[in-house]
């Protein structure tokens, strides 16, 4: 299966980090946010890695430099999370494919998470499986939930008055029908998370190890401490 790695954010609320270090490059713990989406591709043996760049892009090509099965989908204006993944689909190809932030961290407890979501990923039912994380095992998270899972699996966004116990990790697989009939241009990956809900056919996977998600340089210190 390929893999997009989403690395083209401009990571403002690292700064002042990230004036002069994209942010899927700030080490946590002895290792970049995305050597470690990259190591758990490799550990499943993902095929082509489609990274995308904008802000001090070079400096992430000039990292990934020898790393194996890497191509770059640049983008000299920012497409967000659906235009981004679009403007790279003919890198992608014809199957289902994984899609990962890389401005976060995830740690699997037992079978890898990639794995998991592969194994349960069904294309007949399922235009997209995303990784969902408990909100109270979610480090760095102070939202109200993302998704309601049914009985199914399937998912229902969260009603505006309520919370959810769930979150999405930033870890996912998609179909490219997802992507037809597209916007085109800058859009969210969202607007088509409701098509599919809308559809009867976006599923989700509870991931069962740790989330990290490192917004700040204060995050950065105490998310080290607690992997280190």
């Amino acid at each position: 299966m390929n893999a997009m790695v989403l690395a083209a954010g401009l990571g403002l609320r690292m700064r002042p980090i990230t004036l002069t270090l994209p942010k899927p490059l700030v080490p946590v713990a002895g290792r970049t946010m995305l050597d470690r989406v990259l190591d758990h591709l490799d550990q499943v043996e993902a095929g082509r890695k489609v990274v995308n760049l904008h802000w001090l892009g070079e400096t992430i090509r000039s990292h990934l430099d020898g790393r194996q099965d890497i191509v770059f989908s640049h983008e000299p204006e920012l497409l967000e999370t659906g235009g981004g993944v679009a403007k790279a689909l003919p890198l992608l190809g014809a199957d289902p494919f994984f899609v990962c932030n890389a401005d976060m961290v995830w740690t699997d407890e037992g079978e890898p998470a990639l794995d998991r979501l592969a194994r349960a990923f069904d294309p007949g039912r399922m235009d997209g499986l995303l990784l969902l994380q408990p909100v109270e095992r979610a480090f760095g998270y102070d939202g109200q939930g993302d998704f309601d899972r049914l009985a199914d699996g399937r998912l229902a966004r969260r009603k505006p008055d309520q919370t959810s116990p769930l979150m999405f990790a930033g870890v996912q697989i998609l179909h490219p029908r997802l992507f037809d009939g597209h916007p085109g241009g800058a859009f969210s990956l969202n607007l088509l998370y409701d098509k599919a809900i809308a559809a009867g056919r976006l599923f989700g996977l509870v991931h069962d190890g740790g989330w990290y998600h490192i917004g700040t340089p204060p995050a950065l210190a105490e998310a080290e401490a607690l992997l280190g």
